[in-house]
């Protein structure tokens, strides 16, 4: 642990304040009756999640085109099912998708997530099927 602190204090301020800059502001409420994972999920998620919605609509639209030839005939309720199955059931693609969040947490934050991290691995995969959910109509049939 302290090899993990000398670090921190040497190597990365400057990249947690490139990444807290490059995020953006809180996306929701914080107050001091905030759980610890509330304030994470709206400090840190809610914020990574949206910088990187182009990419997980990418990483869907390829996900798709290898394991689901058919996707695009589906029905939109079929659609949403896929989503949440790829995400919830689909071991190697959760992983990446949670390796493009992760990889934008500070220090800090991912000392905060090794804490408690199987709450807020359900709280960023739940966020994350609701996002690519919202945006179904974006998995219409695509040209090449």
């Amino acid at each position: 642990m302290a090899i993990f602190f000398i670090f921190k204090e040497k190597k990365m301020s400057e990249r947690d304040t490139f990444l807290k800059e490059f995020r953006g502001q809180t996306i929701g409420s914080v107050t001091n009756q905030s759980s610890t994972e509330e304030s994470f999920q709206n400090e840190v998620l809610r914020p990574i999640l949206k910088l990187q919605n182009d990419l997980f609509i990418a990483s869907f639209i390829n996900y798709v085109a290898k394991n689901k030839a058919d996707f695009y005939s589906y029905t939109v309720e079929k659609k949403l099912s896929v989503i949440e199955n790829a995400i919830q059931k689909d071991i190697k693609f959760r992983n990446a998708l949670k390796g493009m969040i992760i990889a934008l947490f500070t220090l800090d934050e991912y000392a905060v997530y090794i804490k408690n991290s199987s709450n807020i691995n359900k709280r960023m995969m739940s966020m994350l099927i609701e996002r690519l959910k919202s945006q179904v109509q974006l998995f219409e049939l695509k040209e090449n």
